[in-house]
């Protein structure tokens, strides 16, 4: 499958959720977030440290989700990654994307093996869908 499709698949969601979600602004974690909310996406952030992020009520894992979501953004450090990865298999997550320095080899490998459609060539969501710091 290519990257454009695997990126079309992703986008079909309903529901996304960003694992790494944060209050700062300035990190990519809270760019990813409003970029949903920019484009009129029903998202869910993910920080075990704040309970709302951008005025959305935050879940403390991605085992907290609901079932509801199938897309995944992760913005967090590789070793990271690769726990956020193992949950959300476990959570049923079908498409995940490793934002740029997210990635980490084993957590793609685990996506491989476990059929999920991943995204972690270095293509960027805000780039995709045209986010405009606002």
């Amino acid at each position: 499958m290519s990257v454009e499709n695997e990126i079309e698949r992703f986008l079909t969601s309903d529901l996304f959720a960003v694992a790494g979600a944060s209050q700062n602004r300035e990190k990519y974690g809270n760019k990813v977030l409003r970029c949903y909310m920019q484009k009129g996406r029903r998202v869910i952030p993910v920080n075990p440290r704040q309970s709302c992020i951008e005025g959305l009520d935050s879940v403390a894992s991605v085992g907290d989700l609901p079932p509801e979501v199938k897309s995944l953004s992760i913005i967090t450090a590789p070793a990271v990654t690769e726990v956020i990865v193992a949950e959300a298999i476990e959570q049923g997550i079908e498409n995940i994307w490793m934002q740029p320095g997210a990635q980490s080899e084993k957590a793609i490998k685990m996506c491989r093996d476990a059929g999920v459609n991943i995204i972690a060539d270095g293509s960027c969501l805000l780039v995709v869908l045209g986010y405009r710091e606002i």
